[in-house]
This record gives structure tokens, C-alpha cells and sequence, in this order.
């Protein structure tokens, strides 16, 4: 196996593995932030009668 194609391979892994996390962090941020806006409006509505 040649040395520049396993660089390669190990780049390519890297990037496919970075997305995927990337992914799941910023799924569980969109959650997150969409739970507190809800949140806060719900408040704003029953605090606000």
C-alpha cells in the first residue's frame, strides 16, 4: 500500500468522522436553542396575562 494513499484514506476518515460529530453537536445546539425559545415564550404568554 502506497504511503500518500493511506495519508489519504486517513484524511478522507478524518473529514467523514468530523462532519458526522459536527452534525450531531450542532442537531443537539438547534434542539437546544428551539427548547429555550418555546420555553421563553411560553413564560412571556402566561407571565404576561
Amino acid at each position: 500500500m502506497n504511503n500518500q494513499f493511506a495519508f489519504y484514506l486517513l484524511c478522507l476518515l478524518g473529514i467523514i468522522v468530523g462532519v458526522v460529530i459536527v452534525k450531531k453537536v450542532a442537531s443537539c445546539l438547534i434542539k437546544g436553542v428551539l427548547l429555550a425559545i418555546i420555553i421563553a415564550l411560553l413564560a412571556f404568554f402566561w407571565l404576561g396575562q
